[in-house]
């Protein structure tokens, strides 16, 4: 089952700016994560909020909630790991 994938506005915004092969490598992440959200190679839990998982992408991070009732991927924000767990 493969999810659909919602970004925050923030999280679009950001996706914008990035250079074109960090982008890329995001959105493939992005691409395997709708595939597998919960899969322990490419994601994991945070601890300080559970209700969220985060993806490394090199630096960056990619912050998203999984909703399995409508079968949707929320991408919450995408962030470089320095600013990403504040």
């Amino acid at each position: 089952m493969s999810f659909r994938v919602d970004f925050s506005h923030q999280a679009g915004k950001f996706l914008k700016r990035l250079d074109r092969t960090t982008a890329s490598r995001v959105l493939d992440r992005i691409e395997q994560l709708a595939s597998d959200p919960l899969s322990p190679h490419h994601s994991r839990q945070m601890e300080t909020m559970p209700e969220n998982r985060y993806s490394r992408v090199g630096n960056w991070r990619i912050i998203y909630r999984v909703d399995e009732t409508e079968g949707t991927l929320n991408i919450v924000a995408i962030r470089p790991r320095s600013s990403a767990y504040r």
